[in-house]
């Protein structure tokens, strides 16, 4: 799951990560549950450009995670600037996928991948991706 070569990051955020004291594991490196905190922080981020939770919430729908894939390539440490980047790279009619990086000291440190869908509050069953979310994705500026 290399992410570096891809050049092509439809709707990409990016988002200065702090390492806080009670990231840190006892081998003194960020722990792995982490990491899910800082996706779920880029994926806010990326809602809150693309996608305002707020809207959807008014409109009856929100997302849900079906999975989450890591691929750890260096540890992070409390004293590194860490940097992360998540992008949009699939779209269906009912499903979203989406790749970030995690970068420390400008080093690649973990890459994930992160599949869901956007369900309805009423039912809770799968809605079709809003056309807005679907425009930006087929029309990016």
């Amino acid at each position: 799951m290399s992410l570096t070569d891809n050049l092509h990051r439809p709707l990409e955020v990016e988002l200065a990560i702090p390492v806080r004291t009670y990231d840190i594991d006892f081998a003194g490196i960020v722990s792995n549950i982490v990491y899910i905190r800082w996706l779920e922080d880029l994926r806010l981020k990326f809602l809150n450009e693309h996608l305002p939770i707020e809207t959807q919430i008014a409109q009856g729908y929100a997302p849900i995670l079906a999975g989450t894939e890591i691929e750890y390539k260096r540890p992070v440490k409390l004293i590194d600037q860490v940097i992360g980047r998540l992008w949009l790279s699939n779209l269906g009619r009912l499903k979203w996928t989406v790749q970030a990086e995690i970068l420390a000291n400008n080093v690649i440190a973990a890459v994930a991948t992160q599949k869901g869908a956007f369900v309805s509050f009423q039912n809770g069953r799968p809605v079709p991706v809003p056309d807005e979310l679907q425009q930006k994705y087929s029309n990016p500026i």
